[in-house]
């Protein structure tokens, strides 16, 4: 938290002190925050302080996990494979069709640095030239899960939600306390996954 107030008084005032001067700087900068944290929930369980977080959430870019972006991983998974074969000089060597499949079917709980460490170990223990299904290290104690399993706790909290209050037929208090959670707690929550629509689709 000590931190988080300096960085706030030297975003605002534009000014840093160094360590072990007792002169201020001025500082121009363009600053960029990056977080696999839900920085809302951390500011209402008062581990994030609510000024600074709404200081430097001017412009949010959301990026979705790898596994909702299908389309991305062969154009990754090759963008991978031209780095690493350029780095390792290994000359040609090419993805054979089913290990994109594999690549493509795979949930990847690591997102995109998982699918780059797994094509550069792939690279590396190559000696055909083809890299094939075999070469991938998946972590097979989530490969079984079905594709729409919710592999974070945002989506599990998402999904139990909106189970318990169909469950209860809408009715927010009984949902709370199977919950354990407050009502005004239950709303922000719907809210905060834009839930409204949805429990309204599945009401009707």
């Amino acid at each position: 938290m000590e931190s988080q107030v300096k960085l706030l008084a030297a975003i605002q005032n534009r000014v840093i002190t160094p360590v072990g001067s007792e002169k201020t700087i001025s500082i121009d900068i363009r600053l960029i925050c990056a977080t696999n944290a839900d920085l809302g929930d951390l500011v209402y369980t008062e581990e994030f302080r609510e000024d600074l977080f709404y200081r430097i959430n001017t412009i949010e870019i959301k990026v979705p996990p790898l596994r909702e972006r299908r389309d991305d991983i062969t154009i990754l998974a090759n963008y991978f494979l031209k780095k690493y074969t350029s780095k390792y000089q290994k000359g040609k060597v090419i993805i054979h069709d089913k290990a994109y499949d594999e690549l493509l079917n795979y949930h990847w709980p690591g997102n995109i640095r998982e699918l780059e460490h797994m094509i550069e170990k792939a690279v590396i223990l190559d000696e055909s030239g083809e890299i094939q299904p075999k070469d991938f290290n998946f972590k097979t104690t989530m490969q079984s899960f079905p594709s729409n399993y919710p592999h974070t706790l945002e989506e599990m909290e998402k999904l139990m939600i909106l189970n318990v209050v169909n469950k209860h037929g809408g009715n927010m208090s009984s949902t709370a306390s199977e919950l354990g959670v407050t009502r005004q707690t239950l709303y922000n929550k719907i809210k905060k996954y834009n839930l409204d629509d949805q429990l309204a689709r599945n009401a009707d």
